[in-house]
């Protein structure tokens, strides 16, 4: 198994009224699909592993009786107490702490969800502990969607070079580790969850047309972990007018339209088999 890369703590910090604002919700048709897969008893508990604002756990939560939203950001976990006050969802508990260093109950679960974060995990330590926190049978859904300025879009590379610009001007390139994707390609994620006892599930893929303006885009740049708030500071106000100057090229016709992909990796424990006396 090759080494994993080590994301630095804090990188989200200050981004939380961003994150639940602007990243863009996974699909009816996923969520609907992740349930008849996983066949919830509405009776079990769900586990939602760094959780960010909730983005899996609140369109889940009406098929558990109890939902812990875990993340390393307080102030993440802060929104989360939030909207589950505002949603009527007492049983909707958010836990501030990693998703390595969480105690939590042996065979507790039924589902575990990550959503846009394995990959910033110390996998295999993850997968492991899942495994055991998991009830048998029950499921771990690794869940992901892709980012505005990775698709093929001319006003998506246009945003990719602005972005890449701005991050070396800021001083911000460290941020994400160099190389942090080599680990998943070398052990992928569906290899990890196997070497942890997992039974493959596979791979679900959907997509979503979505249409940004470019105050979305700001917002949604200042969720991530490379151009947060605190590293655009000052800067801000000129970021924006670079942003949008850049992207006015593109928004006429169809302007900055996406086809959002999104995914889920699933994975199931066994359920040990029955011995005959």
């Amino acid at each position: 198994m090759t080494g994993e890369v080590r994301f630095e703590p804090g990188l989200y910090r200050g981004t939380a009224a961003y994150y639940d604002r602007f990243r863009l919700p996974y699909p009816d048709a996923m969520i609907s699909d992740l349930l008849r897969r996983t066949a919830p008893s509405g009776s079990g508990r769900l586990l939602d592993l760094a959780s960010g604002t909730g983005q899996l756990a609140f369109p889940l939560r009406g098929w558990f009786e109890e939902v812990w939203a875990v993340d390393a950001e307080p102030g993440m976990t802060e929104v989360v107490r939030a909207k589950a006050i505002a949603a009527g969802a007492p049983h909707v508990h958010a836990v501030t702490t990693s998703a390595e260093d969480l105690h939590a109950e042996p065979g507790g679960f039924e589902l575990i969800v990550i959503g846009n974060a394995f990959h910033r995990l110390h996998r295999a330590l993850v997968a492991e502990r899942s495994y055991g926190w998991l009830e048998p049978g029950g499921c771990v859904a690794l869940c992901w969607s892709t980012s505005p300025w990775a698709g093929p879009a001319d006003w998506q590379r246009a945003l990719d070079d602005l972005l890449l610009g701005w991050r070396d001007a800021l001083g911000a390139a460290d941020r994400v580790p160099p190389g942090w994707d080599s680990a998943r390609r070398q052990d992928p994620d569906r290899d990890v969850l196997s070497g942890a006892g997992f039974e493959p599930a596979g791979r679900h893929e959907f997509s979503a047309e979505h249409h940004w303006t470019t105050d979305e885009l700001a917002g949604h740049i200042r969720s991530t972990s490379f151009l947060p708030p605190a590293v655009l500071a000052d800067h801000a106000a000129e970021f924006d007018a670079d942003l949008t100057a850049e992207l006015s090229r593109y928004t006429t016709g169809v302007g900055l339209t996406e086809r959002v992909g999104f995914a889920y990796e699933l994975a199931h424990k066994p359920v040990p088999a029955r011995t005959h006396p």
